[in-house]
């Protein structure tokens, strides 16, 4: 008597597995989305640039879902704003790119890129490299985020601000609680990266 094992059939889809991590992804990436959104409302009145929790969610984003992902999460985020959604700390749509502050917008998501792609170096990060990761990308939300306030300042309102008055309002005020994110965000991914690896999340 013979037997006869059935062959196994691999699909273009990758399978039930492989669509298991694409719909796993789809929901932590809008889930984001939703948390930036969110954040965007939680403030602390400061002059000029308004103090979010952004930075933190945008941050997390780039560690959890790692560069592309992260930095995916984030272009939705201000497309939909962009659109009109009223998602943004001052409200919404396609003026907003001649905002002063829309810079540090687009530092968010080139910002969550950096993140990710120092972070994911190692497959479990730890604090000090995730914190170097946090540091680094802030580093670029608040270069993109002042150099676009002085340019809009000066060639689109008509209205120029100094070097100084620009390093106190837009840095120096917000920079010690971004700090705290960044600190909070590296215990954070800590805790939750290896969750997210092992499929728990």
């Amino acid at each position: 008597m013979q037997f006869q094992i059935p062959a196994c059939r691999i699909t273009k889809s990758g399978g039930p597995i492989l669509r298991r991590e694409k719909t796993k992804d789809m929901i932590l990436c809008a889930m984001f989305v939703a948390l930036i959104a969110a954040g965007a409302f939680i403030k602390i009145p400061i002059p000029v640039i308004p103090f979010t929790l952004q930075y933190l969610f945008t941050m997390m984003a780039g560690l959890l879902l790692g560069p592309k992902k992260g930095c995916l999460a984030v272009l939705i985020y201000i497309l939909l704003g962009l659109m009109g959604l009223p998602i943004f700390a001052q409200g919404g749509g396609i003026g907003y790119l001649v905002q002063p502050s829309f810079g540090y917008l687009a530092g968010f998501a080139a910002g969550a890129y950096v993140t990710g792609f120092l972070a994911e170096a190692e497959k479990y990060p730890g604090i000090r490299r995730l914190l170097a990761a946090d540091f680094a990308g802030l580093g670029i939300v608040y270069s993109l985020g002042m150099a676009w306030y002085w340019l809009i300042s000066r060639f689109y309102l008509g209205t120029p601000i100094g070097l100084w008055p620009l390093f106190l309002y837009c840095f120096l005020l917000a920079v010690p609680g971004d700090i705290l994110l960044c600190i909070a965000g590296a215990y954070l991914g800590k805790r939750l990266i290896p969750l997210v690896k092992s499929g728990m999340i």
